[in-house]
């Protein structure tokens, strides 16, 4: 299940907050006769600072089966030179029984002084909880929200159907460091975040209760996981994520994965993933969003939409100065390879979503 691999590190790459890239040199062997070298990853709240000349072992098994990475591979431990013992407090344990499981400090467990506010807390006061199937979505959420209400107090709860670190995502840390997000809570097994909670019920709960949030934006870490199937991919969430909202109270607001340049028949116009997860999954009722994308396509993603009408309240929303919004973001938007000008569509459904959320976030109905 893990391909191990010893290497030497040769190289420091730029790093972010609690991500440190190096290349490594990767010891001979397993059919291997000359030195290659790999990009790598440490997290280094987890292993520890890797230096030039450090022992790495590495796991391996994504990068050399070709998946989402980034083309790393990751660092699991510096043997020779193991960071110091983790102090502070915390009882939460993520990524749970396995080798680089992390105790945290729960925003909702008895040692957090949150802990009174949430056990007191039923709800989330009708706030808006935008749901997204990928990762791509959050930044342009956030810009669709701040379009129509520049002073939004925006949170982002991530779930753990993708990546579980919250440090991989440099768009997260961007956005938190320009004042577009006021914090992120990490739910489930996803660790890292400002905050973190055990479920997305306490984690929207801890995003109104201890972020102030206007708005909560809700979808995995980057590199979702699907396999091709009807119910075989991460976003199924999606609707748990939906029901969740409703069940404490909040205004759920669906966001639909919309592509025009995606090669697979199943994720042009609207994704199989919305048409499931808010289809099947959610039982409660949201807004779902629908853009008011021109031509062909805008006429394909509201009959591809249509049926969700059965569950769901449809909302067409206008995309006049989302475009320059998304432009305008600190980040790149980015999905799937494919940046605003290959796949507009995409980032415009997501931010209409987004501009939804402000409507609701300022009392409209």
């Amino acid at each position: 299940m893990i391909r191990w691999r010893r290497g030497e590190v040769r190289r420091l790459l730029p790093s972010w907050d609690g991500v440190a890239p190096c290349v490594v040199a990767l010891a001979p062997g397993r059919g291997r006769g000359d030195t290659v070298t790999c990009r790598a990853l440490a997290y280094t709240d987890l292993v520890g600072h890797p230096e030039v000349g450090d022992t790495v072992l590495l796991n391996t098994g994504a990068l050399d089966l070709g998946l989402g990475t980034g083309g790393y591979a990751m660092v699991v431990a510096l043997p020779d030179r193991p960071p110091a013992d983790a102090e502070g407090p915390g009882h939460l344990v993520k990524a749970r029984y396995t080798p680089l499981q992390a105790t945290v400090l729960g925003a909702d467990e008895q040692g957090s002084p949150h802990h009174e506010a949430l056990r007191e807390a039923t709800g989330v006061d009708a706030m808006p909880v935008v749901v997204a199937d990928l990762h791509s979505a959050l930044p342009a959420v956030v810009a669709g929200v701040r379009a129509d209400r520049p002073g939004a107090r925006i949170a982002y709860v991530m779930l753990d159907g993708g990546a579980l670190p919250a440090a991989f995502s440099r768009v997260t840390g961007v956005l938190r460091e320009e004042g577009l997000l006021v914090g992120c809570v990490t739910t489930g097994q996803a660790f890292g975040g400002d905050l973190e909670a055990v479920t997305v019920h306490s984690g929207l709960l801890t995003a109104r209760h201890v972020l102030n949030a206007d708005v909560a934006v809700v979808c995995q870490g980057p590199g979702n996981l699907g396999t091709g199937t009807p119910w075989g991919f991460s976003g199924v969430a999606c609707g748990e994520a939906v029901n969740a909202a409703a069940v404490l109270g909040g205004r759920p607001v669906a966001s639909l994965r919309v592509s025009e340049a995606d090669p697979r028949p199943r994720h042009r116009g609207v994704s199989h993933h919305s048409s499931t997860a808010y289809g099947k999954v959610a039982l409660a009722r949201a807004d779902v969003v629908v853009p008011r994308l021109p031509g062909d396509l805008g006429a394909l993603v509201r009959d591809q939409a249509a049926p969700l009408a059965r569950r769901h309240t449809l909302v067409e929303v206008g995309l006049e100065g989302l475009e320059e919004a998304l432009r305008s973001l600190p980040v790149k938007v980015s999905t799937m390879g494919r940046g605003l000008d290959e796949d507009r569509a995409a980032f415009l459904s997501a931010a209409a979503a987004g501009r939804r959320a402000a409507h609701l976030a300022d009392g409209g109905s």
